[in-house]
């Protein structure tokens, strides 16, 4: 009931930042990276889903049971690949691990899905320090997701993002409660 008490409050604080000032344009990665390295390096290693946001609650429906996800982000079998690996931790206490193959586009930081050739992922700068936002689209949803490498970022990370995604038409905010210990990530 917190959260949901704690979305509303956020999604009308960005509603009144949208009434004051114009929507700023999402910055895409580059393939250039950060701090001289390329793409994908610098985005490499551990994650923490933060919140989500989307233009309904049914977009964001798949963690809606989630306390919190920690991701593992790192160079695939073969070239222009990446393996991700989650260990999600469930409302209930349960933990769930995950894989995916990220396919990586030529010249770009967008990424394909192995298996959901209809999902497709770009990934944007956050003025957070540690953070970064993706955009998923797929057959039916698109959503926007706020990732940090600490599992705690501040408070200010999520209200931007609320803010941020409010103007981009998103209705729907969801925040992990990340209530719970993070589940060991699985190693292969």
């Amino acid at each position: 009931m917190f959260h949901q008490i704690w979305a509303a409050l956020l999604y009308l604080y960005g509603l009144l930042l949208n009434s004051i000032y114009q929507c700023p344009e999402l910055s895409q990665l580059t393939t250039e990276g950060v701090d001289g390295k390329e793409f994908p390096e610098p985005y490499l290693g551990q994650w923490y889903f933060i919140a989500g946001a989307a233009p309904t609650m049914e977009e964001l429906a798949t963690f809606d049971p989630v306390d919190n996800i920690v991701f593992d982000m790192a160079a695939g079998s073969a070239p222009m690949q990446l393996q991700l690996r989650a260990t999600i931790r469930t409302k209930k206490g349960s933990c769930v691990p995950r894989e995916w193959i990220y396919h990586l586009t030529e010249g770009s930081t967008d990424l394909g899905t192995e298996g959901r050739p209809d999902m497709k992922t770009k990934l944007f700068s956050s003025s957070c320090p540690g953070g970064v936002m993706l955009q998923e689209t797929g057959q039916g949803y698109q959503r926007f997701l706020l990732y940090n490498r600490s599992p705690h970022p501040p408070e200010k990370c999520v209200e931007e993002f609320l803010a941020l995604t409010s103007c981009l038409d998103s209705k729907a905010f969801l925040l992990t409660p990340r209530t719970q210990e993070a589940c060991k990530p699985s190693r292969n």
